[in-house]
């Protein structure tokens, strides 16, 4: 029998600085003032943020990251913007979940955003709530994940297969992290919360399809190897990257 070694939510959720930067919540107020919410960030009545410090933080950040990566299209720095965030959010909750036993409420109203911030992103959770573990597909799938496609899909045309890839991708890499933290530091019992937490959400259809169950790779492109000297991603669905179409005379 496995004992599992839980404690409740502690203010800042400190526990989590160990697991690596993908996992660390800040708490409170941000220092540089009213930023925006998330759900700010995925409404599209641009009006309702026009008092904000970014009256559009979806737009901000995917130039921010276009310039940053010197992408040569909109939608190579949407799917990177949007896969660094959703690896921000899974690696939160699921970390928590595993750790502690208990989820944060990372309703989209109460977690602030710096769209300038450095990456994966700058988060701050306003304040701590604390939820069931099994919680976390509410938290995140539903109440982030599914909102942000449909902000993303609307503005930019993105596929929602290219949006769905990435968060399944995201959800693999925060369990592979949490894993090997747990298993480091003689903590089977994270990894196992983790692992139990993680095949729940891949049961899921947004997800359940996202990802080859025996590789891991993935059955959808993240557009990364179309960056100047981008290459491959560890998961991949392609062998190699893919030759430019060829151009109709």
């Amino acid at each position: 029998m496995v004992l599992l070694l839980f404690v409740d939510l502690d203010p800042e959720l400190v526990a989590l600085d160990a697991l690596g930067g993908f996992f660390v919540l800040r708490t409170g107020v941000p220092p540089r003032g009213p930023l925006p919410t998330l759900a700010q960030a995925y409404t599209t009545d641009r009006g309702e943020i026009r008092e904000q410090v970014y009256p559009d933080p979806i737009t901000f950040r995917v130039q921010k990251v276009t310039q940053s990566v010197r992408a040569p299209e909109s939608r190579i720095a949407v799917s990177i913007a949007h896969q660094a965030l959703a690896a921000r959010l899974w690696s939160i909750a699921l970390g928590a979940a595993a750790l502690y036993g208990q989820a944060p409420d990372l309703g989209p109203e109460l977690l602030r955003w710096d769209p300038d911030g450095s990456a994966p992103g700058d988060l701050w959770l306003t304040e701590v709530r604390a939820l069931p573990a099994t919680a976390v597909d509410e938290v995140v799938r539903a109440g982030h994940l599914v909102p942000l496609a449909a902000a993303l899909h609307a503005r930019y045309r993105i596929s929602p297969g290219l949006l769905w890839g990435n968060a399944g991708s995201a959800l693999a890499g925060a369990h592979r992290q949490l894993d090997r933290w747990a298993r480091a530091n003689g903590r089977t019992d994270v990894a196992d919360r983790a692992h139990a937490l993680a095949s729940r959400l891949f049961a899921h259809p947004d997800l359940s399809g996202t990802l080859d169950p025996r590789t891991l790779r993935r059955r959808s492109c993240c557009l990364y190897y179309r960056l100047p000297g981008g290459g491959l991603c560890g998961d991949c669905c392609f062998g190699r990257p893919p030759r430019p179409a060829p151009r109709r005379s």
